[in-house]
């Protein structure tokens, strides 16, 4: 049965669309679409953005904005950067009275902005590149894939470095193309962002750079265009930038940071696969059609011409971007979806040019086919996936995550029929902008819903109801569950105990504490409560899944009855 045409008044506002006048204002409503549901509404998740946004909280409860801690215990893993910036968007939003430190939205603001200026600079320095219209398609693209849609819902860093790293190729990119024109005001904003980016991630962003400066002079065998980037003042600049927090955390640690920054975090990345984030060798191209849906299927189309045309200077920088930095992550035995990010503008910026292209060569039968069968794998497990996850997490149906899998259906429909009419360009903006419903269900709809995953948060309103809230945690201990989201839910000085029998000392140590018992750990409360005559009153309970564990479990939660 043949697809039903497109729209045709739609096909003609999508063609136009990368020939607005305010093209910056459109992609700035798109990036609202997509990224704004389930952004103040999804709760804090496990376990890295709780960990960040924790320790951002210590630093505005502190007032110490060099050191960086998680409840008593140095967390020396990323410098302070997207700490400062966390708490910058905590304070502003006290002081305008629209959010607070115990909530986890502002905390995701730098992440928000982070995207948003990677999208734009992509649209900024991609004309130069690709031309307009690509440029403006590339950008949509990335504002639309999965992978940064997830992290501007996630306080951490890895959308705030895109955002500089975005910037700083976009600058490096200008140098390369018109170096008789780049100007030295140029050249010092490329090394102080390169040097923001070192606060932000420590080495990515420069290495990023690096390895594509690198390529280039071999590919080229020259590099007299490298004298405009003034390296000779530019380097110390961006060492400058990063350097006095980097002094003063050694100093305030005794040189504990980079002991564990270094020696610790890095290496263990690079050697082994920490916290179990191990993967295969090509494990970013297996997961490429998740992490760049809904535009994954045209940059695979675009490679065979991108090679081809790699004599084209523009073309080449862009390849220069990628080829070194992906081979990099795929290196590195810790593997995530998102460590890739950083190459995303230059794919996307390819896969644009390509589908703007009027003379274009079709893509290879068999990767065209690849692209469309990855694509609908995809697009279809989104949908299956989000009307399923309700039942196994909580046993319900949720209508409104039933309503993912139609709109799932529906991009589809549009970027085959865009296909079917030879328009790429348009199939791509079609897929943008129906990804927003997608992403709506999911992040806005689904996942604020669900009951089992958020423990935490969970613990806190069970507290707040029997109104047992302690300030700052204070009178709380918990056994059985320790993981981060469960401090910044219910305060910096909760207790994590280390048993039952510890569980039942907290509790009989003070008046008015409250505890909460993991169902493994109950029978040795109760022992010890008996042994040290206590009579501790259930007072809640809360049961969810530990998605970190992979493990369901009850939590019981007690105070002394009353003498």
């Amino acid at each position: 049965m043949p697809l039903p045409a497109f729209p045709p008044r739609v096909a003609d506002v999508l063609d136009r669309l990368p020939e607005t006048r305010w093209p910056r204002l459109c992609l700035m409503l798109l990036c609202l679409a997509l990224w704004l549901p389930g952004f103040a509404s999804l709760p804090q998740g496990d376990r890295d953005e709780s960990r960040f946004a924790q320790a951002s909280r210590q630093m505005v409860e502190s007032g110490d904005y060099v050191r960086i801690r998680f409840g008593e215990e140095e967390r020396n893993k990323k410098p302070a950067g997207i700490h400062w910036a966390q708490a910058a968007s905590v304070h502003v939003a006290e002081t305008l009275g629209i959010g607070g430190r115990d909530q986890i939205w502002p905390y995701r603001l730098p992440s928000f902005l982070g995207a948003l200026a990677a999208v734009l600079a992509t649209f900024h320095w991609g004309r130069a590149l690709v031309g307009r219209r690509a440029a403006f398609t590339a950008a949509a693209m990335l504002a639309a894939s999965t992978v940064l849609v997830v992290e501007t819902h996630i306080a951490k860093t890895d959308a705030a470095l895109l955002g500089t790293v975005a910037v700083a190729m976009g600058l490096l990119g200008r140098a390369y193309l018109s170096p008789g024109t780049f100007s030295t005001r140029q050249a010092a904003g490329f090394w102080a962002v390169l040097g923001l980016s070192i606060l932000l991630k420590g080495p990515i962003g420069p290495l990023v750079a690096l390895l594509t400066v690198i390529t280039l002079a071999a590919a080229d065998r020259a590099g007299a265009w490298l004298k405009v980037l003034k390296p000779a003042w530019g380097i110390p600049l961006m060492l400058a930038v990063a350097a006095p927090w980097f002094v003063a955390i050694g100093i305030a640690t005794e040189g504990r940071f980079f002991a564990d920054a270094v020696g610790g975090d890095m290496l263990n990345k690079v050697n082994s696969g920490e916290e179990a984030h191990w993967g295969p060798p090509g494990y970013y191209l297996l997961t490429f059609a998740l992490s760049a849906f809904p535009a994954g299927f045209l940059v695979l189309r675009a490679l065979p011409t991108a090679w081809r045309d790699r004599l084209n200077p523009g073309t080449r920088f862009l390849l220069a971007w990628i080829a070194p930095s992906w081979l990099m992550f795929e290196a590195v035995a810790t593997k995530l979806p998102h460590y890739t990010l950083p190459v995303f503008p230059a794919l996307m910026l390819l896969g644009a040019a390509w589908a703007m292209d009027p003379l274009r060569r079709p893509a290879p039968r068999w990767l065209a086919w690849l692209g469309a069968g990855l694509l609908s794998v995809v697009a279809v497990a989104l949908g299956v996936a989000a009307g399923v996850l309700p039942w196994l997490a909580d046993h319900r149906i949720d209508p409104l995550s039933l309503l993912v899998l139609p709109f799932a259906l529906l991009l589809l429909w549009a970027v085959f029929a865009c296909l079917r009419d030879n328009a790429p360009g348009r199939a791509a903006l079609a897929a943008a902008v129906l990804a927003v419903p997608i992403y709506a269900g999911v992040l806005g709809g689904l996942l604020p819903r669900l009951e089992a995953p958020w423990i935490g948060p969970r613990v806190a309103q069970t507290l707040a109801a029997q109104g047992l809230t302690p300030p700052g945690g204070e009178g709380f201990g918990i056994v059985g569950y320790h993981e981060p989201s469960l401090v910044f839910a219910t305060g910096t000085r909760t207790a994590l105990l280390r048993d039952g029998t510890a569980a039942a000392d907290y509790l009989a140590a003070a008046p008015g504490r409250v505890v909460a018992i993991g169902d493994r750990d109950l029978a040795r409360f109760q022992a010890e409560a008996a042994r040290l005559d206590l009579a501790p009153q259930p007072v809640g309970e809360v049961a969810g899944y530990n998605y970190t564990r992979g493990r369901r479990l009850v939590l019981r939660l007690f105070r002394l009855a009353p003498a």
